[in-house]
């Protein structure tokens, strides 16, 4: 079964969330939050590949996709 898009955006927004932890993080706590940037980019990279081969398109185009969907929604402005 594979990812529809909304949870491949999703799994890249995690992510990108767990990577911004890593400012000003040293020593074993950036050690620790790298690990857990890494599994959730290889979630994200593997749910993608596999939604590509799965619909037959073309996975760089997929992933480049999702990164937009994701930059454009972090760069949209907040409702107040």
């Amino acid at each position: 079964m594979t990812e529809g898009l909304d949870e491949l955006i999703k799994l890249e927004r995690s992510a990108e969330e767990e990577r911004s932890k890593l400012a000003g993080l040293t020593d074993d706590e950036r050690d620790a939050q790298w690990r857990r940037w890494r599994k959730a980019a290889e979630r994200a990279q593997a749910a993608i590949t596999a939604h590509a081969e799965a619909t037959g398109a073309n996975r760089y185009e997929v992933e480049q996709a999702v990164k937009r969907a994701v930059r454009h929604a972090q760069q949209e402005p907040t409702a107040e």
